[in-house]
């Protein structure tokens, strides 16, 4: 740390300095996660909601969303979590990866990308269960990849 730079408990002003006087090396001196992290707890995001509204069950993480047209008007209008979401949706992404880039937590996508979905906000493209769960997709998948040449330029045997 440079000189007069301000430690981090110093940085956040006075209003605590009354009880901190003991507490060097404590927790309060740990250093902050690395980049933006939200300061709105997740269960205020969804208003409490584990679930999506309604009988719908909660998206599956693999699910692909995408904003529609309607969302991506209404973005100037949209809450704060929500406009972040759409936003972030301009091309289609699974649920997971949204989570991700938004760094939220995986059920509070789900609940909102509900919410957004039932607003006619977000596009939402559940895959076919049928198809991931068969095995000729599977055996082709291998096959592709077996096709691939290694690093040496040689292709791995075909058995």
């Amino acid at each position: 740390m440079a000189a007069g730079e301000p430690v981090p408990h110093e940085a956040a002003g006075s209003a605590g300095s009354a009880g901190s006087a003991g507490r060097a090396g404590s927790a309060w001196d740990a250093p902050e996660p690395a980049g933006r992290a939200s300061a709105v707890r997740p269960f205020l995001l969804t208003a409490g909601r584990v679930s999506g509204s309604g009988a719908a069950p909660s998206l599956p993480v693999e699910s692909q969303v995408v904003a529609t047209p309607t969302g991506l008007s209404a973005l100037d209008s949209l809450a704060f979590e929500h406009h972040d979401l759409v936003a972030a949706c301009r091309r289609p992404q699974s649920v997971a990866e949204l989570a991700a880039q938004l760094r939220l937590h995986l059920n509070v996508v789900r609940v909102l990308a509900g919410d957004l979905c039932t607003a006619g906000h977000l596009a939402v493209h559940v895959p076919n269960a049928k198809a991931t769960q068969d095995i000729s997709v599977l055996r082709r998948v291998i096959d592709g990849l077996r096709a691939v040449p290694d690093s040496r330029g040689t292709l791995r045997d075909s058995s």
